[in-house]
C-alpha cells in the first residue's frame, strides 16, 4: 500500500515512543503530536487547552498563512490530539474536571491511543487504516510452547 511521506514520518515516530515508554498523553512533549513535532511542545501555542479543537489567535494565523508543521496544518494536528486523547479514554479538553483513564500509561491505554490517532491519521491522506498490516505495527505474538510425551 502506497502512503505519505508525511504519513510515513508520523508512524515512525508514534511506533518508536510507543515501544520506547515514551508516549504520554498528559505531556505536551510526549504525546502523540508532540512525538510528530519531534518531542517540541511549539504546537500547544495553536490552542489555549489541551485536547481543544478550537485554534486560538496564533493557530488562526499559521493556519491562515498555511503554515504545515512536519506536513500538518495546525487544525489537523489539534485533531490527531484529539484523536488519540478520546483513544486514551480522556474527556476533553484536558483538566480536572473531565474524566481520564485510571492508568494513563499502560500499554493497553497507549495502544488504544495509537490506534485512534493512527486511524484518523490514515482519513486524513484518504488511506486505508494501515494498524493490520503496517510493518512497524505488527505484533509479536508469542507461539504457544506444546509439550510432547517422551
Amino acid at each position: 500500500m502506497k502512503t505519505t511521506k508525511r504519513l510515513d514520518a508520523a508512524l515512525e515516530k508514534l511506533y518508536t515512543a510507543f515501544h520506547n515508554n515514551t508516549l504520554n498523553p498528559e505531556c505536551c512533549n510526549n504525546c502523540a503530536v508532540g512525538n510528530i513535532c519531534n518531542n517540541t511542545d511549539s504546537w500547544k501555542h495553536l490552542s489555549d487547552d489541551h485536547g481543544s479543537l478550537q485554534l486560538n489567535y496564533v493557530g488562526l494565523v499559521h493556519e491562515n498563512l498555511g503554515r504545515k508543521f512536519h506536513g500538518y496544518s495546525p487544525s489537523e494536528l489539534l485533531k490527531i490530539e484529539a484523536a488519540f486523547l478520546k483513544g486514551c479514554g480522556y474527556t476533553l479538553p484536558l483538566n480536572h474536571r473531565n474524566a481520564k483513564p485510571k492508568n494513563l500509561t499502560s500499554k493497553e491505554t497507549l495502544f488504544n491511543g495509537l490506534c485512534a490517532a493512527v486511524a484518523f491519521l490514515c482519513t486524513l491522506d484518504g488511506i486505508q487504516n494501515v494498524m493490520d498490516f503496517y510493518p512497524l505495527f505488527q505484533k509479536e505474538t508469542e507461539m504457544p510452547f506444546l509439550e510432547t510425551a517422551q
